[in-house]
């Protein structure tokens, strides 16, 4: 009997087993339908064997789909990310299939010329539109350009029957980039890091590189020139750039397509379903060379995955913390090795562990130290809010105040950077100190001034804010608690009345097309102030921008996460690093309550190396990432009692192993979350610990009860 191992949709751990009926010829990769109970489920294969006999009758396959298979080594990719972050592979191979559940785009309405058919009246317009087309299809208004005719004229042809209508499907395809179509001006820096990007590519195995480069230092015109050299010498290759965030794939969009003559697909939640699916369908059959997307487009069926680029790799947006949880950068690395790519991970303030896996040779580590041309990195300055406080109910201090008075004065652009949306974090009730929250979450309801209503960011939640304490019932009691970016926009303007001001945050810039406008406007000049959070501090180019002004620098430092000095440092190095571009100085005030930070310390001398020897310091001291492991447990259930008994139970199976500990379980800090209570255990081990290998023997002593649900968190980013 011919046995077929066949990947379903559905949370198990490992494949099902068909039987091959006679005749029908499978391969790793090929999508059947299989049944399933009363149903029938899209599949994949990953394996076929013979076998002499079994106890158990097993159901056959019942077709094999006309749909492309999937490349061995994309199969590969799934299986091994499955495996890494113990999630079901049937589940993880459906995000490989995620660009065929899209309808295909409507065919395309064209016009041919009927052979022997031609005008009763053959005026020069009408002869001039038939020579244009010649004997192919082409729509009717592209005809009409091409001919220099009106549509009148077309439509003429088309009453009098000299031309027809006739829908074509569409070839999913894609215009091949042209690599010396527009090159860059590019320092030796910059020639150097391409070449030796382009030459990992060329050696055709793994290459791993870090492009770790200064803000400003032009990292995305060399790794552009690495994918220029790619092409020139294998026109067929495929490269892939990810991005953390929808709204900086249009600006990276339009300079692909200004340097190579063509524009990349996309893949994001913002592209059309029928977008998505010519896309999906033109990687797989080759006819797509360049693909700039999100973290999902690491499962995208690449026929010749040959480079792949994770712009601004430390981001925590690669990490997916709901439905398959894994981090986008470390599976970048994990599908090069796999397809004997090169990889380049991109940032000018990369994350410990990659500076780690640098420092051990495991990376090949390419150093951008200068600004590209004349223009330098801005000042940065602490202003000590225990010396020189701003007034009562106000945030923007003295220093800062007559920092951005000059700043305006020259017709220079300002930034006040702030990662709080909204009016306020915290609504609280004077009469009974009570602070609302919402009705099934623990977190706090935060004031947006602009709508009148109270929003949870969290869950999405929303009310109009209430006249009464819900708690005590006392009327006119709620205040505003503490700013966000709508409170220091209104400070702003209060402040300089004559300036045009305006706020950026995922609340005024939902969608890639709006946070587009708004990076316009800036760049522009149409914008003198510019209150933002972490939107605004991810690659952006304000040529007029020299002031950044941080109005609480202390923000990220607060709380138990095990990596917010990294992340603080690094995104309020991404934040000052907008001041100064364009060959005017720059200058970056750092508002706080504690100076004498190490993190600050090292942001206002300028000194990386400092901040990053002492927290790796720290992490080895700890045994904690990059020099331990980590994984988190969470459970979360409507049913109290259930969750208890879960947790007890997990508790209780934990098995013996050595150089590892377990942590909990304990209430997590968000203990609510849509109407869920939540516990949590934390493992920690050391690196060559089999983690993996611990938590699926761990999971297999304990069966999960239906209402509880368990999400394996494999290196969390998240500690709520």
């Amino acid at each position: 009997m011919r046995v077929a191992s066949v990947l379903v949709p559905l949370p198990v751990a490992e494949a099902f087993d068909y039987e091959l009926p006679d005749g029908m010829t499978v391969g790793r990769g090929t999508q059947v339908t299989v049944p399933l109970g009363p149903r029938r489920l899209r599949g994949v294969v990953t394996e076929t064997r013979e076998t002499t006999g079994s106890n158990r009758r097993l159901k056959a396959i019942e077709a094999v789909l006309d749909d492309p298979p999937l490349p061995e080594r994309t199969v590969d990719f799934i299986e091994w990310a499955a495996r890494w972050t113990l999630s079901p592979p049937g589940e993880m191979a459906q995000m490989a299939l995620k660009g065929l559940r899209n309808p295909a785009p409507r065919p395309e309405r064209r016009v041919r010329h009927l052979p022997g058919r031609d005008p009763a009246r053959p005026t020069p317009s009408r002869t001039a539109a038939l020579a244009a087309l010649g004997e192919r299809s082409l729509p009717a208004a592209d005809l009409a350009r091409a001919a220099g005719v009106s549509s009148g004229v077309i439509k003429g042809l088309l009453d009098e029957g000299v031309l027809e209508v006739v829908e074509v499907s569409a070839v999913a395809a894609f215009d091949p980039p042209r690599p010396d179509h527009a090159p860059a001006r590019l320092s030796p820096d910059q020639v150097a890091a391409a070449a030796a990007m382009a030459d990992g590519v060329a050696s055709r195995a793994f290459a791993p590189f870090l492009l770790d480069g200064v803000t400003g230092s032009g990292k995305t015109e060399a790794y552009l020139e690495a994918v220029a050299r790619t092409l020139a010498a294998e026109p067929d290759a495929q490269i892939l750039i990810l991005l953390p965030e929808i709204a900086l794939t249009q600006a990276l969009i339009e300079r692909i397509a200004a340097r190579f003559g063509a524009t990349p697909a996309e893949w994001h939640s913002g592209v059309s379903p029928p977008s998505r699916r010519k896309v999906w369908e033109a990687v797989i059959a080759g006819r797509c060379n360049l693909v700039v997307g999100a973290r999902s487009a690491l499962f995208l069926p690449f026929a010749n995955l040959r480079l792949l680029l994770v712009d601004e790799e430390h981001d925590a947006s690669f990490k997916q913390d709901e439905g398959l949880v894994y981090h986008g950068r470390d599976l970048a690395v994990v599908r090069a090795r796999i397809e004997g790519a090169a990889v380049v991970l991109a940032s000018a303030t990369p994350s410990l562990a990659t500076l780690w896996n640098a420092r051990q040779g495991r990376y090949r580590w390419l150093r951008l130290g200068a600004r590209h041309g004349t223009a330098v990195l801005p000042d940065v300055a602490l202003v000590d809010l225990r010396e020189t406080p701003p007034g009562r109910d106000q945030w923007l201090s003295p220093p800062l105040r007559k920092a951005m008075a000059e700043t305006l004065a020259r017709s220079e652009q300002v930034l006040l950077f702030l990662n709080r949306r909204g009016y306020a974090p915290v609504v609280l009730c004077r009469a009974c100190g009570h602070r609302l929250t919402a009705p099934d979450t623990d977190s706090w309801l935060v004031e947006h001034r602009y709508t009148g209503r109270l929003v949870c960011h969290l869950t999405g939640f929303s009310m109009p804010k209430p006249r009464a304490c819900p708690a005590c019932g006392a009327e006119d009691s709620l205040v505003p608690v503490g700013p966000g970016v709508e409170r220091v926009e209104e400070e702003a303007k209060s402040l300089f009345p004559e300036a045009r001001a305006a706020i950026f945050s995922s609340d005024t810039a939902p969608d890639g097309r709006t946070a587009r406008a708004l990076i316009e406007a800036m760049a522009a000049g149409e914008i003198d102030i510019l209150v933002a959070t972490q939107a605004a501090a991810k690659g952006h180019n304000f040529p007029g921008l020299t002031l950044v002004g941080v109005v609480d620098a202390d923000l990220g430092l607060r709380g138990g996460d095990l990596r917010a000095a990294e992340r603080t440092f690094q995104l309020l190095t991404q934040a000052t690093g907008r001041a100064g571009r364009a060959d005017r100085p720059g200058l970056a005030l750092l508002q706080t309550w504690t100076p004498e930070h190490p993190v600050l310390q090292a942001l206002a001398a300028g000194d990386r190396d400092a901040f990053v020897e002492a927290e790796m310091a720290e992490r080895e001291i700890a045994v904690l990432p990059p020099f331990g492991r980590l994984a988190a447990l969470v459970l979360s259930s409507e049913n109290v009692p259930a969750l208890e008994r879960t947790a007890a139970e997990l508790a209780k199976a934990i098995p013996n192993a050595e150089r590892l500990e377990v942590y909990g379980p304990a209430d997590a800090p968000l203990a609510l979350v849509r109407g869920r209570r939540r516990k949590r255990l934390l493992v920690r081990a050391d690196r060559d610990v089999d983690l993996q290998g611990f938590l699926r023997a761990w999971l297999a002593r304990v069966k999960v009860t239906a209402s509880v649900r368990l999400t394996v968190d494999v290196d969390p980013y998240s500690f709520l």
